[in-house]
């Protein structure tokens, strides 16, 4: 019986629950097959990393931002990826790109290792501080099956290499209490609702300087990607603000107070209202025109043992726990979906793109908000405190 035949019938029993995801990749080694888990093809190199690993088991630092999210990656990737490789994954978490930058900045090189960076402009700023590294992308066959619309503008920054894997995409939409807000009266004010005196200190915000400025750009009728009125903006947040009942810090604070219903209406991850209305609350979204689009990707940073943080990556991109990670976390996976089969649940998540293009969404460009970063963060952080 030839590979391929060998292999299918493995996957087969592994597909079915007759065989453990550890008792497949032994199978594997077993037969001497050298096709991938999905597709790619596992070389030489990699099934010598993964023996290697099983004798001399490595310590992979993630960062993730917690909640739902990392539930999520816990049980479909790491904890299978643990099982079949004998390596450990050792989490922590952050709430905000700028605090998990802080602790890079203050810590050794090597001491983190993987992230899950929000998209391009993060990915650009950790490469200009000199964190990044060229990953050997024969390594990650399943970056193939990764759509390219999403993994260009990183290569773009990189010349042509990655230091990330493109891993799921999303938008900050608009997020309101059907209880109390009517989807009509969203979707014809749009995101200048979140601005309503009708809703005084019933609405929120996610204390994050670009979402702040992004969402007043488009209250004051601008192109977030080519502000023209910076002070018109300031003033819209200082309004923002008097109307404010508080700005949350992290997504369980922000699903904690959709769900009691302290506040009505803020700007919210799709993820996470995706899991509030699975728990059966009656909270709406909508994305505005020009509405906040982002892609996150799995982000390696220098000093990082390389061999087996790639076989994470390439792990956590197999479709069978992309999917499942999509499903728990509610981000679609950044699997072409032209290329693979997603399944029922993830082509029904909010901001989903069947044809792989992405072309209606509308992502930050990273060396305009980068290069304001200092400026920008400054102003909206004294607006924060009331000034």
């Amino acid at each position: 019986m030839d590979d391929s035949k060998r292999y299918e019938r493995l996957l087969e029993r592994y597909r079915n629950g007759d065989v453990s995801r550890r008792g497949f990749f032994g199978l594997l080694g077993m037969a001497g097959i050298a096709t991938g888990v999905v597709g790619g093809s596992l070389t030489l190199a990699g099934r010598q990393a993964m023996a290697q690993a099983a004798a001399n088991p490595i310590s992979v630092r993630f960062d993730g931002w917690g909640g739902v999210t990392s539930e999520a990656f816990r049980k479909y990737a790491f904890n299978p990826y643990e099982k079949a490789t004998g390596n450990k994954v050792v989490e922590g978490t952050f709430a905000s790109g700028d605090e998990f930058l802080t602790r890079v900045k203050a810590g050794q090189e090597g001491e983190y290792n993987v992230f899950h960076a929000s998209g391009v402009f993060d990915y650009a700023r950790y490469v200009g501080l000199g964190y990044g590294v060229e990953l050997n992308e024969k390594n990650i066959p399943n970056l193939a099956l990764v759509m390219p619309a999403l993994m260009k503008p990183y290569r773009e920054v990189t010349n042509g290499t990655l230091s990330a894997a493109p891993y799921d995409y999303g938008t900050t939409g608009i997020a309101y209490n059907r209880d109390h807000v009517s989807d009509e009266e969203v979707k014809e004010m749009g995101a200048k609702i979140l601005w309503s005196e009708k809703y005084k200190n019933k609405i929120g915000g996610w204390n994050d300087w670009r979402t702040r400025i992004w969402y007043a750009a488009l209250a004051t009728g601008q192109d977030p990607n080519n502000i023209q009125d910076m002070d018109a903006v300031w003033e819209s947040l200082r309004d923002h603000r008097k109307n404010l009942l508080k700005y949350w810090t992290s997504g369980a604070e922000l699903m904690s107070l959709l769900a009691s219903g302290e506040i009505y209406l803020t700007e919210a991850w799709s993820g996470r209202v995706a899991a509030l209305q699975q728990q059966g609350h009656n909270i709406g979204y909508h994305d505005p025109k020009n509405g906040f689009a982002w892609q996150e990707c799995l982000m390696v940073l220098k000093g990082s043992p390389m061999e087996a943080t790639e076989q994470l990556v390439n792990f956590m991109l197999e479709p069978e726990v992309a999917i499942a990670v999509a499903e728990g976390q509610n981000y679609p996976p950044s699997l072409d979906p032209t290329k693979v089969d997603l399944g029922a649940k993830v082509p029904k998540l909010p901001a989903y793109d069947a044809t792989g293009q992405l072309a209606d969404l509308t992502f930050a460009k990273p060396e305009y908000w980068n290069s304001n970063e200092q400026e920008w963060s400054k102003m909206f952080g004294r607006i924060e405190k009331g000034y």
